[in-house]
Parts: structure tokens; C-alpha cells; sequence
């Protein structure tokens, strides 16, 4: 059980899956209320919401994965929130992965 215990539920780990849920509720309101077609975008490949979805998903966890490498999880600042929350440099890996999501978005 020690070998486990770096996989602790964190307020960044609720948050990230809420928000994952949050898409995907979003995708499937979205394919049922305005059905789309396929575009083609930079890849010059047809895509659909679904595969531009699956793209950013993978592109943040690659981003993620190279911070935590390069960059680490060092704390950048503490709010005086309860016993002290601790601002991780993750945020800006997130904030890195939501900026790539909207580009893919709009351009493949």
C-alpha cells in the first residue's frame, strides 16, 4: 500500500477530473443539440469535435508530464486558505494545456 501512497486525491486532482466530466457533458450536449460535420483544419485531415477532444486530452498530458520532468512540482506561493493551500507550479502546465485545447480547438 506504500507504493501508492504519491496517488493521493488532491484539490488539483478533484479538479481536474470535474472538469474533464464537465467537457465531456458539454461534448455530448453539444453533438445532440447541434449535430456537426467533419472539417478540415491544419492537419488537412477530417476531424470532428470527438477527435479534437481526444487531441488536446493527449497534448495535455504530454505538457504536463515535460513540466513535471523539467520544471518539477515546487510550490510558486502558499494562500492563507485553512492550514495554508499551496499554489503548485502544475497551475501553469494547466494553464499551458487550456490555452493549447482552445488552439486545437480552433485550428485543427
Amino acid at each position: 500500500m506504500e507504493n501508492i501512497a504519491w496517488m493521493a486525491w488532491t484539490i488539483p486532482t478533484a479538479i481536474f477530473f470535474a472538469m474533464i466530466a464537465g467537457t465531456l457533458l458539454t461534448m455530448t450536449w453539444l453533438a445532440a443539440a447541434y449535430p456537426e460535420q467533419e472539417r478540415v483544419g491544419v492537419l488537412r485531415i477530417p476531424t470532428t469535435r470527438g477527435d479534437r477532444l481526444f487531441i488536446s486530452l493527449i497534448a495535455a498530458a504530454v505538457i504536463h508530464l515535460l513540466w513535471i520532468a523539467f520544471a518539477g512540482t515546487a510550490a510558486l506561493f502558499t494562500l492563507p486558505i485553512g492550514g495554508g493551500f499551496e499554489f503548485s507550479s502544475l497551475w501553469l502546465a494547466t494553464a499551458i494545456s487550456l490555452a493549447t485545447a482552445v488552439l486545437i480547438f480552433r485550428t485543427v
